[in-house]
């Protein structure tokens, strides 16, 4: 919380100035010899006086005890090295296209955590057996989950009020969807491994997800997002359930923790389906 101003208070009435001769007691000293001895005349417009208060002023040097802590909005995706909550922001005005080369279970979590968002979730994929217990056990029998075959995706209608989460399960070279990301409307594309096509994705994502790969796909990794080789190496080694974030500006590894109800559902977290 910020303020432009160490002092708050409460404001004159409206149409009139705060002066010395204000009484604390209500109305003003010459308006009470004026009207004496005349009767008291209504304030037309103004309403009744009310109460005076000291006005209350913080140094500039104690706003920060002001504060409130305000992180960010959206989605829990697990934690990060010190234990705190990693979000995702996933329904965004604006197109915003998320490429995961990882296992099954992280996305089926991402999705069944999107969808407790709000957000309407369309998994298009070619193993539909694979997302047909966690469509069914989603949103208490709400249909917030659907299945689509691959290329087979209609236009959702994302908006404000209703955004959509496209979830692209559609094997190590997925076609051209139909459905491409929008305002309201994000884009998960799941690759197994790193496939030919992986470049052009990565490059173009907003929001890139690599979990453990061999030591050669971590060197190209490493090449096309420009990391540092402490972590592109650290890629081959990446335990079940961690996934290291990449935007342009900002890496972190998350650790992806399931809660109760996802572990009943889906299983442990594992890299391998």
């Amino acid at each position: 919380m910020s303020a432009s101003s160490s002092s708050f208070g409460t404001p004159a009435p409206s149409g009139r100035s705060a002066s010395r001769g204000t009484d604390p007691r209500g109305g003003s000293r010459g308006a009470d010899a004026r009207g004496a001895g005349r009767g008291a005349r209504p304030r037309f417009g103004f309403g009744l006086v009310g109460p005076r208060r000291d006005r209350h002023s913080v140094p500039l040097d104690q706003l920060d005890a002001l504060a409130l802590p305000v992180g960010d909005d959206g989605m829990v995706i697990g934690v990060d090295a010190e234990s705190r909550p990693a979000v995702l922001g996933i329904n965004r005005p604006v197109p915003y296209d998320i490429t995961l080369i990882g296992g099954l279970w992280t996305a089926q979590v991402l999705a069944l955590r999107a969808a407790a968002t709000g957000a309407r979730v369309a998994v298009e994929t070619g193993r539909a057996q694979a997302w047909t217990a966690l469509a069914q056990a989603a949103g208490g029998g709400q249909p917030c989950i659907s299945l689509h075959d691959v290329g087979r995706v209609p236009p959702q209608g994302a908006s404000a009020g209703s955004p959509v989460v496209v979830v692209r399960d559609c094997g190590m070279r997925p076609p051209r969807g139909r459905v491409v990301s929008a305002p309201w409307q994000s884009v998960l594309t799941l690759l197994p491994y790193l496939s030919p096509v992986a470049p052009r994705l990565l490059e173009k994502s907003s929001l890139v997800g690599v979990q453990r790969v061999s030591p050669d796909e971590a060197a190209q990794i490493g090449r096309i997002m420009s990391l540092p080789r402490h972590e592109y190496e650290a890629l081959s080694t990446l335990a079940d359930g961690v996934t290291l974030w990449c935007t342009p500006g900002d890496r972190q590894f998350v650790m992806t923790q399931a809660t109760d109800a996802e572990t009943g559902l889906l299983g442990g977290a594992r890299r391998m389906d």
